[in-house]
């Protein structure tokens, strides 16, 4: 198995990461078979469990570190900052 792979993607500065966008992010998450945890401050989360996302209570503008581990960790790190840059409310 690869290595895991680690980004850094940041909240737009308008949108908190609660239920449409923490769901959008989810369901993007849910398309690859790495294993994928976001960061947020000092908590941690899986990022295909809607619930643990939602728990990290993250704001506007908040730094998310996003971690893959997995063979499709790179293409989902890619994807997923992407996501993140483009949620809305």
């Amino acid at each position: 198995m690869p290595p895991s792979s680690e980004i850094i993607a940041t909240l737009p500065p308008d949108v908190d990461l609660h239920a449409r966008p923490a769901a959008q992010f989810v369901r993007t998450a849910l398309g690859f078979r790495s294993s994928i945890e976001v960061v947020a401050g000092e908590r941690e989360a899986n990022a295909k469990s809607l619930l643990s996302v939602l728990a990290l209570g993250a704001k506007a503008g908040t730094t998310l570190r996003l971690r893959a581990d997995g063979a499709d960790g790179p293409v989902a790190l890619e994807t997923l900052g992407r996501c993140v840059a483009g949620l809305t409310d």
